[in-house]
């Protein structure tokens, strides 16, 4: 046959396939490249474990059987760590000590080497039914991908057929909201000290190309030095189709090309009814104080700590996440956000029209430095500083002497005093057991965390679970979802 005889190849119509067929090529597309980023990524880690080994046995002074015989070792348990299969009954619940609206954190024990860590947990069909699958598939991917010391330090995600985990470090700190509880305001001093070191971890975040959207005091933890970790990543967006809500509207429907133009489905929006509340005004002060953290569960909004570009769903960018900066120093020096008020509606309509409602008390000494620095991150994102990066931040006068590359060496104001390795002084875990016991006596369920009592979803029945773990809604959008830590777990 001679070339001028060869036929044309068909053209590719996907749209010629039933349904289940385009899931199934979307779904062997998904898996063979999380396989191979996966495969490669481990030889690359393999490839610089053997070139570390070669340089050391180039050193006369390391003893060369002892060398081969301890990466030997290690090498096999980290064959037999990818082997192992992480299920949430090789921990034991030591206790509750967080609550959001899509999951609840645990403090646990790995009952293989008792190590403690914080375990999230997320029912499927509640992430599947709240539109929720894009931001959690990138609050995965950003502290997978994250070594920052600034952010919480993810070990690994795993998943069963009606949970979704993920195995995190213990901060046994708190949060920066239960400091702002206890003493009202900082000093000056003090807050430079934590908002240098927010600076930080904002930057981190944004070296990853990821933008936070809810910095808010309660995302704010503190580890056992008392140095800030950010947290919380639901609501993170970065610039990839896996944290784009209409890609798993397609993936879902079977659709191959047909974009969801829908407010939801918009990677740049967010649902201000999913994000954890707190609000309040001056004259309700102090009953703002006793109840925001009961306030901080609900799933109605966090409008005092988010931009206006945000609420109104405009275009905005990296520099959202300073604004939130400053509404967080305004508070740490103030003792409440500068937009508070008694309705969420009020709350919206002040930090709109902001150049209108950022008003600091004169019975507020603050200085001339600090109300500058607010000014210039409580603004029109146009003329926010940070948006050319968090350098000119650094260079404010307000941080004049900050070495700002050695912050984690110096000792933080204020230092956890903890008794053990479980302690939870620094949680509110009375009034989440409460809470949880509560919605127990509403709804009893297993969680599948030794079966104890859990609060996720009225609607969630342990017998289906077989039946759900076939079903593409509850497989295709977590296809990639599972991911290890070989050197945090085993080092």
């Amino acid at each position: 046959m001679s070339l001028t005889e060869l036929v044309q190849a068909p053209e590719r119509n996907p749209n010629g396939y039933q349904s289940r067929a385009r899931q199934n090529r979307v779904t062997c597309s998904q898996v063979a490249a999380d396989f191979f980023k996966d495969s490669v990524k481990r030889a690359r880690e393999r490839n610089l474990r053997q070139t570390d080994l070669e340089h050391r046995l180039k050193d006369p002074r390391n003893a060369a059987e002892a060398l081969w015989a301890g990466s030997g070792k290690q090498e096999a348990k980290y064959l037999r760590f990818l082997r192992t299969r992480n299920k949430a009954s090789d921990y034991d619940i030591i206790k509750l000590i967080g609550k959001g609206a899509f999951g609840e954190v645990k403090l646990v024990r790995k009952k293989m080497d008792g190590r403690i860590y914080a375990l999230k947990s997320q029912v499927k069909t509640q992430t599947i039914a709240a539109d929720q699958i894009a931001r959690i598939r990138a609050e995965r991917d950003i502290l997978a991908e994250s070594d920052s010391p600034w952010v919480v330090r993810l070990f690994t995600t795993f998943q069963d057929a009606s949970f979704l985990y993920m195995l995190m470090e213990f901060l046994p700190g708190g949060d920066l909201m239960t400091m702002l509880i206890k003493y009202d305001i900082f000093t000056e001093d003090i807050t430079r000290f934590y908002i240098a070191e927010l600076v930080m971890a904002i930057e981190a975040v944004h070296k990853l190309e990821f933008i936070h959207r809810d910095i808010k005091p309660d995302n704010i933890l503190l580890d056992r030095s008392g140095h800030v970790k950010l947290t919380d990543f639901g609501l993170s967006t970065g610039f990839r189709k896996l944290h784009d809500s209409n890609y798993y509207h397609q993936l879902l429907n079977g659709d191959s090309g047909q974009s969801n133009t829908s407010t939801s489905s918009n990677r740049y929006s967010v649902n201000i009814d999913q994000i954890s509340l707190t609000v309040s005004n001056r004259a309700q002060i102090n009953e703002w104080r006793k109840s925001r953290r009961l306030m901080a569960y609900s799933a109605v909004g966090t409008p005092d700590y988010i931009s206006p570009e945000i609420l109104t769903r405009q275009g905005y960018s990296f520099d959202c996440d300073w604004w939130s900066l400053g509404t967080i120093m305004f508070e740490c020096l103030v003792g409440w956000p500068p937009f508070c008020s008694d309705t969420v509606q009020d709350v919206y309509r002040k930090a709109v029209n902001w150049q209108q409602y950022l008003y600091f008390p004169d019975d507020i000494q603050i200085s001339h430095y600090s109300e500058h620095l607010i000014r210039n991150l409580v603004c029109n994102s146009g003329s926010r500083l940070g948006s050319r990066g968090a350098t000119e931040i650094k260079q404010h006068p307000f941080f004049a002497g900050v070495d700002f590359d050695n912050l984690r060496r110096f000792r933080a104001p204020f230092e956890p005093r903890l008794t053990s390795d479980i302690d939870t002084a620094y949680f509110p875990t009375e009034e989440l057991e409460l809470k949880q016991r509560e919605a127990a006596a509403n709804a009893p369920r297993a969680d599948g965390l030794n079966g104890i009592a859990g609060s996720h979803s009225s609607q969630y029945q342990q017998q289906v679970a077989p039946e759900l773990e076939d079903a593409p809604e509850m497989t295709l959008p977590f296809i990639g979802y599972t991911f290890k830590r070989f050197e945090n777990n085993f080092k």
